[in-house]
């Protein structure tokens, strides 16, 4: 009688080929895509649905990210590693494990998360009885819970606490079994609640699907595989940032900026603030240094969470300039490319609180951060930056009806500044923020606001061989008695030119009551609005990329019978004598730029 052999089990794979690996990474993005759309579709909030104020991403078991949804914000789909490495820290403290069924809340801004309002929920992905990753996703929620309507706006907020509610690595789903306990607490303790747990309910459905078709693909290839597949994807994405740093010559780059901070207050301590980075590159690292950043704002909550907010802008914009899409192609984002970047944030500085200082307020600081990180970077790589950009602003509207709120985040465009060969772009989200504006028929439709004008604010571009680019000029009218407060920048210090480049223009809001106007800061608190009330908004222009008096005269031309600049400051900024009708006097320029 004779026997099969025993058959050996295979050996585990200790390589694994490039073509593998692409296609593993093309399987992870696409599932962090699906899970984005899937949850813009199903969310109920235009917040989400509009403007894309979400993310979504996959984080193995370690909290280091391995793709996230290229078409939401970087400031939700970015923090979402930290958020995962908060929850594992924060459940070993208290001594609870993770198992399948569990789906965790957190928006703990110490413990990763980008700011109270950007809720995450965190599905782990099981093989067998290993964890091996988690799908996730982040949004940002009407409301919160904080002292006053909405989750923007809410400037004066003294501490931790008056920002919302904090949810510290919350089980709302328990080994599959709804904490029905929690979601009510969420209910009863927020404004507009049906569409913020819609919306959270519509986050937990998008990160299940996100975690099914992630064990779908480990089924498909094999856990070893997988495993290889992710490091190999992460030491690539840190080859491909290594390289591009060495490119750079060695040195020292250094760059200030500053941020309104509050404008009304007499404590100087709370406006003028500076932002200050200096960059080390040595080799093929770099070290970001913010030493000489104001000190935090205790009881203000303008502060930034260091991961979270302050890393973010870091990251997103070194990795903007030194792997620009359109030069190297697809980028794989991934903890790769962090792993050749230090941050070093004194503690207790504006980009590095301490708790329970106040964060809810840290969106435009931040993104002034990430402009400031830019304009040290022009000192390396002048042909890859742009120009100071016109940073953003939110108003949150709201209302009372039948004992129920309504409440709308509006994002206000800013500007980019003007880049090598192009002029900034107009009347955009800016760096990591990212975000659309709502379409003015969804605004109206569902809410007690009308939309009187959406234009671009002419005249005031910095002029540049490539100017910067346009704010809008967008004015919302109240169509019953409401409230609204606003969170913003950019309204004392103009964003820098370049090389040569004019300084932007900086924005302005004013508000309009019983046919009165006045002028408002960057931020102010919540306000009763009546009916007929209406803001007027005026975004920034971004600033000038090199020599105005070296643009053409040509796009000078274009820009005037664009209505963009008028007659005289095409005369005034850039030297070229032209008509109304758009007709260069070439002869009569020559003469005007040669006397400059």
């Amino acid at each position: 009688m004779t026997t099969a052999p025993r058959r050996q089990p295979s050996p585990k794979p200790d390589r694994i080929d490039p073509i593998t690996t692409s296609v593993i990474q093309g399987a992870l993005e696409n599932i962090a895509i699906e899970m984005g759309y899937k949850l813009m579709r199903m969310s109920y909030s235009s917040i989400i649905r509009e403007s894309e104020d979400f993310g979504a991403a996959l984080v193995d078991a370690e909290g280091r990210g391995l793709a996230e949804s290229a078409q939401s914000t970087p400031l939700q789909s970015g923090p979402i590693p930290g958020y995962v490495r908060g929850v594992l820290r924060i459940l070993k403290e208290r001594g609870d494990t993770i198992r399948p069924g569990d789906v965790i809340m957190h928006n703990d801004a110490y413990s990763g998360a980008s700011h109270g309002p950007d809720v995450a929920f965190l599905v782990p992905v099981f093989v067998g009885s290993r964890l091996i990753a988690f799908a996730a996703t982040t949004a940002h929620h009407l409301d919160i819970g904080a002292l006053s309507p909405g989750s923007c706006g809410i400037v004066e907020a003294i501490d931790a606490y008056a920002e919302g509610l904090q949810f510290k690595a919350i089980k709302v789903y328990d080994r599959g079994v709804r904490n029905e306990a929690v979601w009510q607490i969420v209910r009863d303790n927020i404004r507009a609640s049906d569409l913020v747990v819609g919306d959270m309910d519509a986050q937990v459905a998008a990160a299940r699907i996100g975690a099914e078709r992630l064990v779908e693909l480990v089924e498909r290839y094999g856990i070893e595989t997988f495993d290889l597949a992710c490091t190999a994807l992460m030491d690539h994405a840190e080859r491909l940032m290594r390289q591009a740093i060495a490119k750079l010559p060695d040195g020292v780059y250094r760059a200030e900026t500053a941020i309104d901070g509050y404008l009304d207050s007499d404590d100087p301590a709370k406006k003028e603030l500076p932002i200050v980075v200096t960059i080390t590159k040595k080799d093929d690292s770099l070290t970001v240094d913010l030493t000489g950043t104001a000190p935090q704002v205790p009881d203000r909550p303008i502060n930034m969470p260091l991961e979270g907010t302050a890393d973010i802008a870091i990251w997103l914009t070194i990795r903007s300039v030194l792997l620009d899409t359109e030069v190297h192609g697809h980028i794989p984002v991934n903890a790769g490319l962090i792993r050749p970047i230090t941050i070093v944030a004194p503690k207790g500085c504006l980009a590095n609180p301490t708790f329970p200082a106040p964060t809810i307020a840290r969106f435009c600081p931040g993104n002034q951060l990430a402009d400031t990180v830019m304009k040290a970077l022009s000192a390396a790589m002048p042909g890859n930056v742009s120009a100071g950009i016109g940073n953003l602003k939110v108003i949150a509207f709201s209302g009372l009806k039948n004992e129920t709120h309504w409440v709308h985040m509006e994002i206000f465009e800013g500007s980019y500044g003007g880049r090598l060969g192009k002029d900034g772009m107009d009347a955009v989200d800016t760096l990591y923020a990212n975000t659309r504006n709502n379409p003015i028929e969804d605004i109206e439709t569902h809410l007690p606001l009308r939309v009187m004008r959406y234009e671009l604010r002419e005249d005031v571009a910095g002029a540049g061989k490539w100017r910067g680019g346009l704010g809008s000029v967008r004015e919302f009218t109240f169509l019953d008695d409401g409230g609204a407060s606003v969170e913003g920048e950019g309204h004392r210090y103009r964003p820098w030119g370049f090389l040569g480049g004019g300084e932007g223009m900086p924005a302005k809001l004013d508000l309009v009551t019983d046919g009165t106007s006045r002028a408002l800061p960057s931020k102010v608190p919540h306000m009763n609005i009546p009916k007929g009330g209406h803001f007027i908004c005026y975004g920034p222009a971004g600033g000038g990329y090199g020599n105005p008096l070296e643009r053409d005269p040509a796009k000078v031309s274009d820009d005037v019978l664009d209505g963009v600049i008028s007659v005289e400051t095409a005369l005034k900024d850039y030297g070229v004598v032209v008509s109304p009708k758009g007709v260069v006097d070439e002869a009569e320029t020559a003469k005007a730029r040669a006397a400059r």
